[in-house]
Parts: structure tokens; sequence; C-alpha cells
């Protein structure tokens, strides 16, 4: 089994080898507390490598670069066993990123920065369609819903501020994410049963409610 030297301990006994079981040791742990994808897990590895060759004072570059191969066979084996699964692992996150309100853009976003691949992306955002009608929109009433927004919103809104306060949580759902249109059509629901009629697609004018003047 091939190895990658280790230096010494601070007690100037040997290190475990950075090796194939050593690295498994490292996955397997990680893979028990975290879901992941296959690139996510290789820099998870890499950076395990790095930190271990760092605590014990080598800056070897070779060492580093020797563990590279070891990491990508195993995260190539894992893949194969489906151990992980980069198109189930993205259908999960989009779910419960729709769920907690996150646009469909930030969620594209969070699925590309854990290095799952555009397809994978692509067909877990348009899965959302199995959830519900309007992913975006739905998206949009949670993200409301747990900012307290619009309909959600527990203090009355003053007359006086109140175009002030429309603008300011226009300002928040753009900052999420969310196209004007949508939080618009959010805004304009006067209680929690007009969301849900906009939601079930019951209110005939909701395409038009979010419209610029």
């Amino acid at each position: 089994m091939p190895r990658t030297p280790s230096a010494p301990d601070n007690h100037g006994k040997p290190a475990t080898p950075i090796d194939a079981a050593l690295l498994e040791e490292w996955a397997l742990s990680y893979l028990e507390r975290y879901a992941s994808t296959a690139e996510n897990l290789r820099q998870v590895l890499r950076r395990r490598v790095r930190r271990r060759l760092m605590a014990e004072g080598s800056r070897d570059r070779e060492s580093a670069a020797s563990a590279g191969p070891l990491i990508d066979a195993l995260v190539a084996r894992y893949r194969e066993t489906g151990l992980v699964n980069d198109a189930a692992y993205a259908a999960g996150r989009a779910r419960s990123g729709l769920a907690r309100g996150r646009s469909l853009r930030r969620i594209a976003a969070g699925l590309a920065a854990k290095g799952v691949g555009a397809a994978d992306a692509a067909a877990a955002i348009a899965g959302l369609r199995d959830e519900t009608t309007d992913p975006e929109l739905a998206a949009a009433c949670a993200f409301a819903r747990r900012r307290r927004l619009g309909p959600y919103r527990t203090a009355p809104r003053p007359r006086e501020h109140s175009r002030d306060i429309h603008t300011a949580e226009l300002a928040t759902f753009a900052r999420a994410g969310f196209t004007r249109r949508t939080a618009e059509a959010i805004l304009a629901c006067p209680d929690e049963a007009a969301v849900q009629a906009l939601l079930a697609g019951d209110d005939a004018d909701s395409d038009d409610s979010g419209r610029m003047g």
C-alpha cells in the first residue's frame, strides 16, 4: 500500500504515515457526520493532509502532492459504490434550501460551492417542481415567514412609515436573491391565508400583483 512519509512528532517519534488507510479513516469519519459531494470530500481530505503536515512542522509539498493520487482513488471508489452521490446530495440540499427559504439562485450557488456539477444542480432544482408548482414563490414565502416580512409581520405597520417599511422589505428580499416581482406578490398579501391562496394558485391575478409600476 503506498505511503506518504510523515515527519516525526514533537516527541521525536515517527508519526502515522499518511497512507490510504489513514485517508479512509478520515473520509469515513467525515461522512458519518456530514453529507458530501465527491469534490467536497476531496477538498476536505486535502485540507486534512495539509493541516497534518503543518502540525508536524513540515511544509513538504512533495508529501502533500503524493497524497493526491490516493485521495483521488478513494473518492473514485466511493462514487462507484454510491457512498458519495452528487445527484442525491444536490436533491437533498435543494429541498432543504427550499424549506429554509433560500432563493433558487442561492440554492444553485450553494450547490456549486460544494462541487456539484451543473447537470446535477440543474436536475435538483428542476426536481423542486415535484414539491411545489412554483419553487421560487414557495421559497420566498418561507423566507418571509422566517424573517417576519409582509403578511408575517408581528408588529403593526404605522401608516406614516408604510412606504419606508415596504421599501426596506423589498430590499431584504432582493439581498436574499429574490426578484422584485416575487417579493411584491408576497407583500401584497394582507394575511397568511392570502399567502396560502397565492401558493395554491387560487388568485387568478397573482401574476400581475407584483409588476412594477
